[in-house]
């Protein structure tokens, strides 16, 4: 439960020590877990209970949630059990359209096409291996090819290795950017508004 209340609350509204430790492999989670679902969709052509599909109801649905977050949780420890429930709750679906933003974006930069993925990847290797033989031809004579194959391969391993990685770490940035965003807007509210006009006791 702490740490539910931690990672849905936020510093601010959490009285754990989670935002003061490092929370790398949940991190990596995140980035994989979108990639799951970009994943799902691209292949199988249909969304996965309805991550992707972000229009303007989701987004006028999270932009309330957002606008709501701290007097939604300033309270929170005070609340029984079942409102408690109910304010996790809230936060687990504010957490969905965040994934669901996220993947939409990364599906909507797709540009090709599932059909054509096997012949564009050959064509990208052929490509590849045939600009590595004509730098080497000159130098490297009858072990041109050779040598192309082996820099065409890092190369190639190397670019797969990037887009991997920036598949994994680019989810989870969008993710810590709107929670940096929620909790500048949250600590404002806390110290002008919640303080002033809703003083614990």
């Amino acid at each position: 439960m702490d740490y539910l209340e931690g990672l849905f609350l936020g510093k601010i509204w959490s009285d754990t020590d989670f935002e003061n430790r490092r929370h790398l492999g949940l991190f990596i989670l995140y980035g994989i877990f979108v990639d799951c679902i970009v994943l799902y969709r691209f292949v199988l052509g249909r969304p996965l209970l309805g991550f992707g599909n972000f229009g303007v109801f989701q987004m006028v649905l999270f932009i309330l949630l957002f606008l709501a977050c701290p007097f939604i949780c300033f309270r929170y420890y005070r609340m029984p059990m079942p409102g408690k429930i109910i304010i996790l709750v809230e936060k687990f679906l504010k957490s969905y359209l965040i994934v669901s933003f996220t993947a939409g974006q990364i599906l909507s930069r797709i540009t090709f096409e599932k059909s054509g993925l096997q012949e564009q990847l050959l064509a990208y290797l052929n490509s590849t291996l045939e600009s590595y033989t004509e730098r080497f031809a000159a130098s490297a004579g009858s072990f041109a090819t050779v040598i192309a194959v082996l820099a065409g391969g890092i190369h190639v391993v190397l670019v797969f290795v990037l887009i991997l990685a920036a598949a994994i770490i680019i989810p989870g940035l969008a993710y810590l950017a709107i929670r940096y965003i929620q909790y500048g807007y949250d600590w404002l509210i806390n110290k002008f508004v919640i303080k002033r006009f809703f003083p614990s006791r």
